[in-house]
């Protein structure tokens, strides 16, 4: 057991912010699931356990009433780490995974992380929104609430569609399917099942949806509107200390920084060309390479 504990923690100090949201994610499952067992092993009433759920659940999940908002504000938060249903967690991590991976190859992680964070904002804004205003939730609003981090990996989902939109995946029994169909369709059925029994989960979908989008159209624009929250997170490192020690002898160049888009736009490229290398040393061997290709071969691995 303490092995495993020392995996768990090494995976999270040193994986990347997509590993580390899904262990959040399942250790919140597994801390609410096993007080539950608890409360069920130690007391002789289920309506009694039902009720003690019902309540934690209650305070990190984020109401629609707006009142209750009032009380427990951190439901904003905790709501977008809160399962309680193992398919529910399951899905939404492999999504998650799925999607920040690729969400990865072009971006980076404190985006992804400020995208998760707003995109759960945004569905829970939608929500409330929703929930306030329209009658069809006139007689729910006083108790409802909505937990899962659906919205939040809309808007990883939906921000990644929109910027590489003929990005391939391989869905099982159909074969390769364009991220921009995937993006449409999932938001055509969130909108098509809003009248079903979890309306508010996916109006929230489409709340972290439409965040994603915007996200990403500003991103295009070279505007990164997510700064805010993962500079919270990945403070900047200030240039005092580097003023502080100037040489005054020493005279230093620097090469204009390249923008996110062809900084990201080049990672591409070298991941391209050496995932070909790669492929070739697997058909044929190391020494069928060229001169030029084990060159290249050294400088990506030295980087690395």
């Amino acid at each position: 057991m303490n092995n495993l504990w020392n995996e768990i923690k090494r995976l999270y100090s040193n994986g990347e912010i997509v590993t580390r949201l899904i262990i959040v994610n399942v250790a919140v499952f597994v801390i609410v699931n096993i007080v539950h067992v608890l409360l069920f092993l130690f007391s002789p009433n289920i309506d009694a356990v039902a009720a003690i759920m019902d309540e934690v659940l209650g305070w990190l999940a984020v109401p629609s009433a707006v009142g209750d908002l009032a009380t427990r504000p951190w439901t904003v938060f905790t709501y977008m780490f809160l399962h309680k249903e193992f398919f529910h967690v399951l899905f939404n991590m492999l999504w998650l995974y799925w999607f920040g991976r690729i969400f990865l190859m072009y971006i980076d992680q404190k985006k992804l992380l400020g995208v998760y964070l707003l995109g759960g904002l945004s569905g829970a804004g939608l929500y409330m929104l929703a929930y306030n205003i329209f009658p069809a939730f006139a007689e729910y609003v006083s108790y409802s609430i909505m937990l899962g981090a659906s919205a939040s990996v809309m808007a990883v989902v939906i921000a990644i569609s929109f910027y590489v939109p003929d990005y391939s995946i391989n869905l099982l029994f159909v074969g390769p399917v364009k991220l921009k169909y995937i993006a449409v369709l999932t938001i055509v059925l969130d909108f098509l099942m809003i009248a079903s029994s979890n309306a508010g989960g996916h109006i929230s979908h489409l709340g972290g949806a439409l965040f994603g989008y915007v996200f990403i159209m500003q991103y295009k624009k070279q505007k990164d509107i997510t700064k805010w929250v993962w500079g919270m997170f990945y403070p900047q490192k200030s240039s005092t200390n580097r003023k502080k020690y100037k040489n005054p002898h020493m005279h230093v160049s620097y090469k204009k920084p390249k923008t996110d888009m062809e900084y990201n736009k080049q990672k591409v490229e070298e991941r391209e060309l050496l995932d070909g290398i790669l492929d070739k040393i697997a058909r044929s061997g190391y020494e069928s390479l060229s001169a030029k290709e084990k060159e290249i071969l050294f400088k990506m691995s030295s980087k690395r």
